[in-house]
């Protein structure tokens, strides 16, 4: 079909494509295949591999974004710094060319580097920040995208100004799978009220390692089952997100598991949220970065 390019979202432990036509998504794969699984030199094949019929006859336009252009990536690619908007993203691109004929771009992330503070870093979800802001033409919000590191992002003017990260997702994957708080846990049940428990116990001044033990201790004392420490834990960790400076209303981007709970813990705090599912949001923000990308190829941009 004319018009036809790739949108690819490839991260550290996941990889993921859209085949499109201009603005509609003809079809969609995924695959645990994230940088830690391509072995160094092995992109451009394993890229091939994964895209497969897309690519077999064919050399479609390429857009990347995420981890792929990280210094363990294909290409390193050079953060972009704040305030960024889409015109930023383009100047920072990486250009290269597939073994197969497809001219393929790697879209840079963004760095907060600010003076006398702690850096920050993000790679792929500026280009679901991005996306919302087009799907819901609105050029002010702030933004919470749940994850392995959740990303806090507030965007001014059509630009992002500020992002902070939490490292929650991997934290509890950590906690829960190699701690004593996860040692010898029956399959998890889902227990809202353990989950909100664990939000109201991250509102205490304590210190982190402190608030942490009380998953064990809570659960020696019978107050939790031992099949809702899990959810006690996640409870714990998202509420810790909310104890900074967010004030309402924030949009929440992501899957509709991991808005659901962070919907719950900014509830509990009296924060007014509202959600939008990720992948639209990052199809939305592709879709605009590769229509730029067009036309600047055919010297309109």
């Amino acid at each position: 079909m004319k018009g036809e390019w790739i949108a690819i979202d490839w991260g550290t432990s996941n990889f993921r494509a859209w085949l499109l036509a201009g603005n509609d998504v003809l079809d969609k794969r995924s695959a645990n295949s994230g940088l830690l699984h391509v072995e160094p030199g092995r992109f451009d094949v394993t890229l091939k591999t994964l895209l497969g019929e897309w690519v077999a006859d064919r050399t479609p336009m390429i857009v990347m974004a995420g981890m792929v252009g990280s210094q363990q990536g294909w290409y390193e690619v050079d953060y972009c710094p704040l305030p960024a908007s889409a015109d930023s993203l383009l100047a920072h691109r990486k250009k290269l060319t597939t073994s197969w004929g497809s001219e393929a771009w790697i879209v840079p992330g963004l760095c907060k580097s600010p003076s006398g503070d702690l850096p920050d870093v993000m790679r792929g979800e500026e280009i679901q920040l991005l996306g919302l802001s087009l799907l819901e033409g609105i050029d002010n919000f702030q933004a919470i995208l749940p994850g392995t590191h959740s990303k806090h992002v507030r965007m001014n003017q059509g630009q992002i100004v500020d992002f902070s990260t939490y490292m929650t997702g991997e934290l509890f994957h950590v906690l829960i799978t190699h701690s004593l708080l996860g040692r010898a846990l029956p399959d998890a049940v889902v227990d809202d009220n353990a989950f909100l428990r664990g939000v109201a116990v991250s509102r205490r001044h304590a210190a982190l390692s402190q608030l942490l033990f009380s998953a064990r201790t809570l659960r020696l004392s019978g107050e939790i089952s031992a099949e809702s420490v899990g959810d006690y834990l996640s409870g714990l960790l998202i509420g810790l997100e909310f104890t900074t400076d967010n004030t309402g209303p924030v949009w929440l981007v992501g899957s509709a598991a991991l808005t659901r709970r962070y919907q719950l813990a900014a509830e509990a705090f009296g924060i007014q949220t509202c959600c939008i599912d990720g992948d639209r949001c990052f199809i939305a923000g592709m879709q605009s970065l590769q229509q730029r990308l067009t036309e600047k190829q055919n010297g309109q941009f």
